[in-house]
C-alpha cells in the first residue's frame, strides 16, 4: 500500500467515526440528499481491521517468543541460509531476503543496519555508520554481515524450529526461531503500529543472565536498561517498563575548566547532532550563556560547551539538564505478540515467558537427542546381532527368491532377540541392514562395536539425567552465555537517583524588567523606562500596591498591572527566607499594624491583601528582605499642640515581631496618626544560618532534609570536600554546586581542625610517613598526598590525640608491635609537608587505635609553624618511640660492631 493511499484512508476514516450499523441511520439532510449517498457497507471496518491486524502482527510489533519482528527474523534465516563462516555483501543478503519479506530492499537494509548497530546477532564489517553522530551506513554495496557466534549459539536450530510457507509458497520460513535467550531484552524493540506502538528499552546481557539464574532459583530480581550511548538513568518510575512509567536519561557532563564542560555520554535515543541542536536553542533563547558549542566527536562522544565569562559551570550543567536533551523522558511500552494478539507486560514477564521458553527448547533438543541415541542404539545392536550370528551367510538367505522372502528370513532369525529391542523391529530396519556393504562386514570389531554401545547408553542415561534435572540444565546454560560473551558487554549507562532541577532556578537572566510607573505598565519590553531587576522570560514576578495588594504574574513583554505600585521583584516559588517587614494604616479603624510575613504559595494572577482587607488601608512602611532581615525603624507621630512635651518618636526593632502568614493582622504600633516612617539602622538575618544536607545518592546539597545533615551554614561558612586521592577544596553551600563522586569527607570547614595523614610515600621507597596538617581554604583542587601520584593514603583521620599500631611483616615479622602517639611524634605543618617517617622496617599493617585522651577544651595555642614545609622530616631510627635502654637491649652485643651511620638497618 503507497503511502498516498495510506494518507487518504487515514482522511476518510477520521471524517467517517460512525460504526456500520450507525451509517444504514445516518441522514445526512442538512448537507445532501439522502438518495445520493452510497453506502459502502462494512468494507472500511473490515478492511481497515484487516490492515490493521496486518500491520501489527506481521510488521510493527516483535514476538514474544523470539524477540524479533518478522524483517528481523527473515534477515537472520537468509544469513543462516548463506552462512559459510565468510563475510556476505549486505546486497546480496537483502537480495536473497526479499524472498521471504514482501516488502522492498529498503525496508530490509534499514532493519539490517539497525541489528548491525546493535552489535549482538550480526558480525560487521565496513562503515555500519555510528549511533552517536546519527552518520548513516555505507550503501550496502559496500558493507559486508554475518552472523555472530552469539547467535549461531542461541537463535538456531532446524529440528527445534517450527516452519511456514513464504509470501508466494515458493520457500520455508520460521514462524518463530527457537531463540534460547530474552532477544528482546538484549536489543530492545521500536515500532508503530495502526492504533498501538511498542518500545522495550535494551538491557544488559550480564543482568539478563543473573536475573534469568534468580528466576530459575526463585529468587526476586530486577532489571534496568542498559545503553548503548551510556549516560545515567535514574529508575525510581521505571516502573518495570509497563506502559505508563517513566525513565529519566540524563547525559554525562564533566568540567574541563571553569571555563568548559564536556560532554561524555548521551541519551540514548539522541546523536551528538541533535543535542548540540538543543544546546544551541537553550543559547539562542539566552537559557544558557555559553560562547559556542563544539564538536569533537569520534570513537567517543566529546562534546564542549564553552562558556561565557562570569558564568557558574555548575548552574550551566543544571541548565544543561533543564533546557536542552542532556536530560530526557522516556516512556516504554513493553507491547508483545503473543498468541497472535498484542499484550501489555512488563520487563519482568517478558523474562519469565523466554526462560520458560527457553527451558522448553533445551528440553526439547535434549529429547531429539536422546531419540537419535536411541536409534543408534539400536541400529547399533541389530548390527552387531546380524553380523554376529552370520545371518548373512544363511543358506536361506543367500536361497531367498526376492527380498520379501530375504526380509522375512532375516525377521525370523532376528525373533529371540526382540524383547531385548528398544523397539520393534521395521521392515525398513531390515532393508537397511541388507544394505550393509560387504567391505563394512569384514572390518566389523567386536569390541568397538560394544564400546560404542557402552558410551551411547552413557550419554542417554546423562540426558535422562538432565531432563529429570531442567532447571540446574537451564541454569547453566545461562552460565555459560555469560561466561562466553559477558566480558563482551559490560553495563554501559549508570544508575542513579536524580534530582529534580527547577527551570526558574538555573535559567540565566535573559532579559531586563522595567516599570513604567505612571502608566501602570510592567515588562521587558519597556527599555525606555525604569529599570527594576535581571530576569528570565519564565520568571514570576511579585508586584505590591499601596493599597496592601499584591499579586504575582508571568513576566511579559509589556502588561498591564495598574498604578501605586511600591514593590516589583521576580518571585522565587517556596522561598521561606524571604521575609516582608511591613507597617500598615487600616482603613477602618487607623489604627497601623506591624507586621512580618513570606509568601510561598500562591495561585498566579490572584490578588491577595497584607491588610485586613477594609477600604482605604494603605501601606505606609515596606521593605522586601531576601534573607529575613529585620532593621531597626524610628516613628514620627503627628504633634498633638495641647501636649507640648508629648514624645513623638518611636522606634521600633523588626527582630521582635515574629514572621507570620500574610492573613495575620499584625501588632499594634501606633493608634495616633503618624507623620513618617524612617530607618534607624539596617538589621541582621533573624532566621538563623542555614540547615544543610549532602545527598550522597545525587551528590547534592539541598535544605530539605535529604540526606546527611552538615551542619548550620551563616554567609562566610564553606563546605569542605576531602576526595579518596588526596584531594580537597572547599566551595560555598549553594545547592546548585555539583560534587564528585569519590568523595571520602564532606563537612563544614573549620580552619583550626588538625588532621592526620598516614601514607607510604612512592618518592621515598614507598617508607610509611605520617603527617599532621590543616586543610587551607582554596577553592582550587590541592593535595595533601604530595605530587607524585603513586602515593598510597593508608588512613586520615580527624582524631586530636591519634595513636598507631604498626605491624611488621616479611623479614621483620619477628619484631613486637610498635605504638605511637602522633600529637607527640610530629609537630602541625603545612599540608604541602611531607611528613615524618615511621619507621625503615618492613610493614605488614598500619591501624588507628583508640585514643587515651580527648581535648578538654579548644586549644588556644597556635600550632608549630613549618619554616619549611617542603623539606622531608625524617625519622631514621626504626624504633621511633621507644626508650634508649629499650633499643640497647634488643641490639646488646652489636652495637659496636656500627658507626653511627650505619644505625639504620639496610
Amino acid at each position: 500500500m503507497s503511502k498516498e493511499t495510506n494518507q487518504q484512508d487515514d482522511i476518510e476514516l477520521e471524517d467517517d467515526e460512525l460504526t456500520t450499523d450507525q451509517h444504514s441511520d445516518y441522514q445526512p439532510a442538512d448537507r445532501f440528499d439522502a438518495s445520493a449517498v452510497h453506502h459502502l457497507s462494512g468494507m472500511y471496518k473490515n478492511w481497515f481491521l484487516d490492515y490493521a491486524s496486518y500491520v501489527i502482527l506481521e510488521r510493527a510489533v516483535p514476538h514474544i517468543e523470539d524477540g524479533l519482528k518478522p524483517v528481523q527474523r527473515r534477515i537472520l534465516h537468509s544469513m543462516k541460509r548463506m552462512d559459510d563462516g565468510r563475510y556476505n555483501k549486505v546486497a546480496n543478503i537483502v537480495g536473497h531476503t526479499m524472498q521471504f519479506h514482501p516488502h522492498g530492499d529498503a525496508s530490509i537494509g534499514d532493519a539490517l543496519v539497525q541489528m548491525g548497530q546493535k552489535d549482538l546477532l550480526i558480525d560487521t564489517q565496513g562503515n555500519w555508520g555510528n549511533i552517536l553522530t546519527g552518520d548513516r551506513a555505507a550503501a550496502p554495496r559496500y558493507i559486508e554481515a554475518r552472523l555472530s557466534k552469539f547467535a549461531l549459539d542461541v537463535v538456531f536450530n532446524p529440528k527445534t524450529t517450527d516452519w511456514q510457507l513464504s509470501y508466494d509458497g515458493r520457500n520455508k520460513e520460521p514462524i518463530t526461531l527457537p531463540a534460547k535467550f530474552p532477544l528482546l531484552l538484549t536489543q530492545g524493540a521500536e515500532g508503530i503500529a495502526v492504533g498501538l506502538s511498542s518500545k522495550i528499552l535494551p538491557h544488559n546481557l550480564n543482568e539478563i543472565c543473573q536475573a534469568a539464574i534468580h528466576y530459575l532459583k526463585g529468587e526476586p530480581f530486577t532489571l534496568y536498561p542498559d545503553f548503548p550511548t551510556g549516560g545515567s538513568i535514574d529508575v525510581e518510575k521505571y516502573n518495570d517498563g509497563q506502559r505508563g512509567g517513566t525513565l529519566k536519561v540524563r547525559a554525562k557532563i564533566e568540567k574541563l575548566d571553569n571555563k568548559t564542560l564536556v560532554i561524555k555520554e548521551i541519551p540514548f535515543s539522541k546523536t551528538t547532532t541533535t543535542l548540540i541542536d538543543s544546546i544551541l536553542k537553550a543559547i539562542d533563547k539566552g537559557k544558557i550563556k555559553a560562547r559556542k558549542v563544539d564538536d569533537n566527536t569520534a570513537a567517543e562522544v566529546e562534546i564542549q560547551v564553552h562558556l561565557s565569562p562570569g558564568i557558574s559551570s555548575d548552574k550551566t550543567i543544571d541548565a544543561l539538564y533543564a533546557f536542552s536533551d542532556c536530560e530526557i523522558n522516556i516512556s516504554p511500552n513493553c507491547c508483545v505478540i503473543e498468541d497472535n494478539k498484542p499484550v501489555f507486560l512488563t520487563v519482568s514477564d517478558v523474562l519469565r515467558h523466554s526462560v520458560d521458553s527457553t527451558m522448553g527448547l533445551l528440553r526439547k533438543e535434549l529429547e531429539i537427542r536422546r531419540n537419535e541415541l536411541l536409534e543408534q542404539l539400536f541400529f547399533a545392536s541389530l548390527e552387531k546381532i546380524f553380523i554376529e550370528e552370520r545371518i548373512y551367510k544363511d543358506k536361506k538367505f543367500e536361497e531367498a527368491k526376492d527380498i520379501d522372502a530375504a526380509v522375512a528370513h532375516v525377521d525370523d532369525r532376528l525373533e529371540p532377540f526382540k524383547p531385548h529391542f528398544i523397539r520393534e523391529v521395521t521392515r525398513d530396519d531390515i532393508l537397511r541392514l541388507l544394505e550393509i556393504k560387504m567391505h563394512r562386514i569384514l572390518k566389523f570389531n567386536k569390541d568397538k562395536a560394544n564400546d560404542f554401545i557402552v558410551r551411547t547408553k552413557a550419554e542417554i542415561k546423562e540426558i535422562d539425567h538432565d531432563l529429570a534435572h531442567m532447571t540446574d540444565v537451564t541454569i547453566n546454560w545461562f552460565e555459560f552465555i555469560q561466561t562466553k560473551y559477558g566480558k563482551e558487554h559490560p553495563r554501559l549507562t549508570e544508575i542513579r537517583s536524580f534530582d529534580t532541577i527547577e527551570a526558574t532556578k538555573v535559567v540565566e537572566a535573559n532579559e531586563k524588567l522595567y516599570i513604567n510607573r505612571q502608566e501602570g505598565f510592567v515588562g521587558t519590553g519597556l527599555k525606555k523606562d525604569e529599570f527594576v531587576c535581571n530576569c528570565s522570560d519564565i520568571d514570576d514576578i511579585i508586584i505590591f500596591y499601596r493599597d496592601g495588594k499584591y499579586k504575582i504574574i508571568r513576566v511579559a513583554d509589556k502588561i498591564f498591572v495598574g498604578k501605586n505600585v511600591i514593590h516589583v521583584q521576580v518571585f522565587k516559588k517556596n522561598d521561606k527566607r524571604t521575609t516582608y517587614n511591613v507597617v500598615y494604616k487600616d482603613g477602618k479603624s487607623g489604627i497601623y499594624f506591624i507586621k512580618r510575613f513570606n509568601v510561598t504559595n500562591f495561585t498566579r494572577d490572584k490578588e491577595y491583601d497584607l491588610t485586613q482587607g477594609k477600604p482605604n488601608s494603605r501601606i505606609v512602611y515596606f521593605t522586601a528582605n531576601p534573607n529575613g532581615e529585620a532593621e531597626v525603624i524610628k516613628i514620627t507621630l503627628e504633634p498633638d499642640p495641647s501636649k507640648p512635651r508629648q514624645n513623638i518618636f518611636i522606634e521600633k526593632d523588626f527582630s521582635d515581631i515574629m514572621i507570620k502568614s500574610r492573613s495575620a493582622k499584625g501588632n499594634i504600633v501606633s493608634k495616633k496618626p503618624i507623620h513618617r516612617i524612617g530607618l534607624k539602622s539596617h538589621g541582621h538575618s533573624t532566621l538563623g544560618g542555614r540547615k544543610v544536607w549532602f545527598d550522597p545518592d545525587v551528590n547534592r546539597i539541598n535544605y530539605e532534609e535529604h540526606g546527611r545533615y552538615l551542619g548550620e551554614f551563616n554567609d562566610d561558612d564553606s563546605i569542605l570536600v576531602v576526595l579518596d586521592n588526596g584531594e580537597f577544596y572547599i566551595t560555598d553551600f549553594d545547592a546548585n554546586n555539583h560534587y564528585d563522586d569519590n568523595i571520602q569527607i564532606i563537612e563544614k570547614w573549620d580552619d583550626a581542625k588538625v588532621w592526620t595523614a598516614v601514607l607510604f610515600d612512592a618518592d621515598n621507597q614507598n617508607y610509611p610517613y605520617v603527617k599532621r596538617f590543616t586543610m587551607e581554604a582554596m577553592k582550587k583542587k590541592q593535595n595533601y598526598l604530595g605530587e607524585n601520584p603513586n602515593n598510597k593514603l593508608v588512613l586520615l583521620t580527624e582524631v586530636a590525640y591519634p595513636r598507631l599500631l604498626l605491624t611488621f611483616g616479611g623479614n621483620d615479622s619477628s619484631r613486637p608491635s610498635q605504638e605511637i602517639d602522633v600529637e607527640e611524634f610530629i609537630a602541625v605543618k603545612g599540608f604541602k609537608a611531607k611528613g615524618k617517617r615511621l619507621t625503615t622496617w618492613e610493614i605488614d599493617k598500619i591501624e588507628e587505635l583508640e585514643p587515651t585522651r580527648q581535648p578538654v577544651v579548644a586549644q588556644d595555642d597556635e600550632p608549630e609553624e613549618d619554616t619549611n614545609d617542603d623539606e622531608e622530616e625524617e625519622n631514621l631510627d626504626p624504633d621511633a618511640g621507644k626508650s634508649q635502654q629499650q633499643v640497647i637491649d634488643e641490639i646488646t652485643g652489636q652495637l659496636s660492631l656500627f658507626n653511627d651511620e650505619e644505625l639504620a638497618p639496610k
